[in-house]
């Protein structure tokens, strides 16, 4: 958009510079355009000229004078040019640029904001991957909202994408749920049992205790553990899979841990790094020497009684996300994954693998708010929020919106009575009303026998408001946002963007009329409603969010 279109104008002037021996190519690409933090500082700022004498030993003000001089010539673009400090160059763009993105959002509709700069990545993002011994948390939820948005983001700019979900159905935690359930069950049909000191206590194993009596009474009092374990593995996962959907989520792939076992995956990676000279035994044990991979000390990865350690399956199963050909893998992890990360990247060099590839965004708990209180979780002890609860209190929109109103390394506080608020001070609620609001302003132009304008026909010279020169900014900023956000995997920056958006859009429907008397100002005013509409929309999509009509 309009960014493109300067920076591009800015490489044209360099290139120019070139030519003219104003300098060499030796900062070609190095150089930045910025939205500056102050207003006065001008529409963009480039460090241009620092960079460029930076690599010529010269004086940064001498070049920005250049590069002024430069720009200065194409007025249709740049109204003004300034140079500040050391040598930043300043750039304030004709006005009535900024009116032509409005043709672009029109033309474009939904698909406003969406580009290639990802030329087909073959990605994995997995996220989720709760353990199937209860219900998802709101924990669970803030991880399954992060990763669906960061997933959304990274299609928008032109990835391949593949959602996946590791499905982690091996190991002791399983044997303890079999015997959670299993005890739960002859305790219900009122016969000795011995529950798990560690075991599940949530109600849910009450529930799938009593479906099998309701099934087969006694029949499954002398059944082994396994059958069990399988039963519960299904209800619990049956229930993850419908609050996911509940939600707006759903899977390109699931991939389950104990098929790493059946397939032989866990012993060869063991005989790989052993062949590398990167374990040995001790007291029993077998170590993963991740000393050599800048750990502070190595790590056990098969316990003296022969039972892998989570660390083993892990590093297994991102070899085979290398092994599948996805080119960049991330995943989104709770922050009580922390020590685990450098192990596994530190297994995936050890096999020969480019670690860079794995990225990691590591979220912080979810604190639940009620009344200024804080609303107390315990999983095992199944005194916990779950995701369902949380939709049936405050909505899906709701939900999906706050879960993502803080960068993810940031400790969130959910305040549940804000997210019901129907309020301006409701973030959510704020921005929807924006879009319902714009929604009734075309529904009056057609009552009254309006024909909605089309940008290209229209005279946007007639938008000279600060508030309306604030939104077309704003509108033109969308698609860079998009592109940063996505390689930033933060998609906090869209929610931000979003209640800027809508803030300034109240502001200016409270100080001016969209239907006036001139039908030229009508127009124009029109179009830029549109525009903002449209983005909004576009917006809220991304995250998972509806835009209502009404309100």
């Amino acid at each position: 958009m309009i960014r493109s279109r300067l920076k591009n104008l800015l490489d044209h002037y360099f290139q120019q510079g070139v030519e003219q021996s104003l300098w060499s190519a030796a900062a070609a690409g190095l150089y930045n355009l910025e939205t500056p933090k102050h207003e006065g500082q001008g529409d963009f700022a480039t460090n241009f000229a620092m960079i460029v004498a930076g690599k010529e030993r010269r004086k940064p003000r001498e070049v920005a004078e250049q590069l002024a001089a430069l720009l200065r010539q194409d007025a249709a673009l740049v109204d003004k040019v300034e140079i500040a400090g050391p040598g930043f160059v300043n750039l304030f763009l004709n006005p009535a640029v900024w009116s032509s993105v409005l043709a672009p959002i029109a033309e474009q509709g939904e698909k406003f904001g969406l580009c290639n700069i990802g030329k087909s990545i073959k990605a994995m993002v997995e996220f989720v991957s709760a353990n199937p011994t209860g219900p998802l948390t709101v924990g669970h939820g803030r991880n399954a909202v992060l990763g669906d948005a960061v997933a959304s983001l990274l299609v928008a700019v032109g990835w391949d994408v593949t959602r996946e979900y590791y499905f982690n159905d091996a190991g002791r935690q399983m044997r303890v749920l079999g015997a959670s359930l299993k005890a739960r069950y002859l305790e219900k049909l009122g016969l000795p049992n011995e529950f798990p000191e560690d075991g599940y206590q949530g109600g849910y194993m009450y529930d799938i205790a009593q479906g099998m009596i309701d099934e087969a009474g006694e029949g499954f009092k002398n059944a082994d553990l396994d059958v069990f374990r399988k039963r519960a593995q299904e209800a619990i996962f049956a229930d993850i899979d419908a609050t996911l959907k509940r939600i707006g989520i759903s899977f390109d792939s699931y991939y389950n841990e104990h098929s790493l076992y059946e397939n032989g995956l866990i012993e060869d990676v063991v005989a790989e790094l052993r062949a590398k000279g990167l374990v040995y035994e001790q007291e029993g044990a077998t170590w993963f020497k991740t000393t050599e991979f800048g750990q502070a000390q190595d790590r056990v990865i098969i316990k003296n009684t022969g039972e892998p350690t989570y660390r083993l399956p892990d590093i297994a199963y991102h070899r085979e996300k290398f092994r599948r050909g996805f080119e960049r893998m991330i995943n989104v992890f709770g922050s009580d994954h922390i020590a685990t990360v450098p192990d596994v990247l530190a297994g995936v060099e050890a096999l020969g693998y480019d670690k860079s590839k794995v990225q990691v965004i590591m979220h912080q708990f979810v604190t639940l708010m009620r009344g200024g209180k804080q609303v107390k979780m315990s999983t095992r002890k199944a005194s916990f929020i779950t995701v369902d609860e949380l939709v049936d209190e405050v909505g899906t929109d709701a939900l999906r919106f706050f879960f993502l109103m803080r960068k993810a390394d940031s400790q969130l506080e959910f305040d549940l009575e804000l997210a019901k608020a129907q309020s301006q001070e409701n973030p959510v609620y704020y921005v929807q009303y924006g879009h319902a609001r714009l929604c009734s302003i075309e529904r009056l132009a057609e009552e009254r026998g309006i024909a909605l304008p089309e940008p290209a026909g229209s005279d946007l010279s007639q938008l000279k408001e600060a508030e309306e020169y604030q939104l077309l900014k704003t509108l033109a900023a969308y698609p860079g946002l998009i592109a940063d956000a996505a390689e930033d995997l933060a998609p906090h920056r869209l929610i931000f963007f979003l209640m800027d958006l809508a803030g300034q859009f109240h502001s200016f429907y409270n100080k001016h009329k969209v239907m006036t008397e001139d039908p030229q100002l009508t127009a124009a005013r029109l179009c830029l409603c549109r525009g903002v509409k449209t983005v909004l929309a576009n917006g809220l999509g991304l995250i998972g969010v509806s835009a209502p009509e009404r309100m």
